[in-house]
Formats: C-alpha cells, structure tokens, sequence
C-alpha cells in the first residue's frame, strides 16, 4: 500500500533543517570577536623576564632587537657602565663577578703597587727605544729590566698574601692559587684611575 511509505525528500528534510540550526546555533555562540593576527598574539604573549646582558655586545644586540632610539641606547650604555664602574655585580662581566673578586680587589687597592707603573714603565721605554742616542736607550733598557724583576717578584709575593687572605675569608668557597694570584696581578699593574671597577677603598686602608 503506497500511502504507508514516506517520501524520501520528506524524510531527509527535518534532518537537513537540524544540521542547519546546529551550524546556525555553532556560528552564533562564538567567539564573538575577529582571530588575533600572529604579531598580535606575540606582542601580548607572557613570559619569564631575560636575563641582564653579559657582556656589552649582547646588551647592544638586545637593544638593537627592541628598535630604540639612539639617544636610548646611549643613555642605557651610560647606565650600565656607571653601575659597572660602581661594581654592582651583575652589570660585571662574569670574570669580575661574586664576593670573592670583590674581596680581592679590595685588598689590592689598599696597597702601593710597584706594579701599578708597568704602562707608564712600557711606554717610557718605547719612548727611549725612539731616541737616537744608544746611552739612553742602554740606560733606559737596563732600568727596565731591573723594574719587571722587581715587579714579577712583588707579583708572586702579592698573589701568595692574597690567596691566603682569601681562604681564610671564604673557607668554603674553592679557591685556587694560580687563578687569585693571575687575578691580582692584572689588577695591580693597572693605572688605579683606569681600573674597572673602581676601587671602594683608599690605599692604607685595612682590609678584613
């Protein structure tokens, strides 16, 4: 009997109206706002804090990245070096760095250094060795050779009082000799004005 079959296209059209109304009612909940671009959603991203420049080429890359201006960059650059030159110590490179190098640096600036003429020394003999006369450049080649003795020996005695000093400060930390002993000899022939950082203490001063 036909009148009990259903029509095909009476059968598919409730099913095709409820697929329509769930698209409709998908559409309709949502987000209900345009998706961010990439560079949107980048900018607005979160994240852990970087970590200071260690040396003064990254810091320059870093703020080359960031796109600011140059009167920024060389306001930043005086920042920085001022604080390096007070010695806040994560604006020092990492050879400068701890309470240990502090500690060294300080008790080699509260002394007279024979070492501390090594640069006006090499100049005055380049100076010498330009001269015409060979008495002067004898002279001059002789006072030098006594004056580096002089100061490879004051260098060794230096670099043995500071490592004592320094292991007996900090008995837990690992010292090694020849590293506190290198350490303050570089820091002893440099001219006291051009030292970085700066010295914290007069000469004379005493040193616990």
């Amino acid at each position: 009997m036909r009148f009990l079959r259903r029509n095909a296209a009476d059968t598919d059209a409730p099913a095709t109206e409820s697929t329509d109304q769930v698209a409709d009612s998908t559409r309709s909940t949502g987000k209900g706002r345009p998706t961010p671009k990439r560079r949107e959603a980048q900018g607005r991203r979160s994240g852990p804090v970087p970590p200071p420049p260690r040396t003064q080429r990254e810091a320059f890359k870093r703020m080359r990245g960031n796109k600011v201006s140059k009167e920024e960059r060389r306001a930043a650059a005086t920042e920085r070096r001022q604080r390096m030159m007070a010695g806040e110590d994560k604006y020092l490179l990492p050879r400068d760095r701890g309470p240990v190098k502090a500690y060294i640096r300080d008790l080699v600036d509260s002394r007279r250094n024979l070492m501390g003429l090594f640069m006006p020394l090499a100049i005055l003999v380049f100076v010498a060795l330009l001269t015409p006369s060979l008495a002067v450049q004898r002279y001059a080649t002789l006072a030098t050779t006594f004056m580096l003795i002089a100061m490879v020996i004051e260098g060794i005695v230096l670099g043995r009082l500071v490592t004592r000093k320094v292991r007996a400060k900090f008995p837990t930390e690992p010292i090694k000799g020849l590293s506190i002993g290198w350490y303050s000899f570089i820091r002893a022939s440099q001219i006291r004005k051009l030292r970085v950082p700066k010295p914290r203490v007069k000469p004379g001063d005493a040193i616990k």
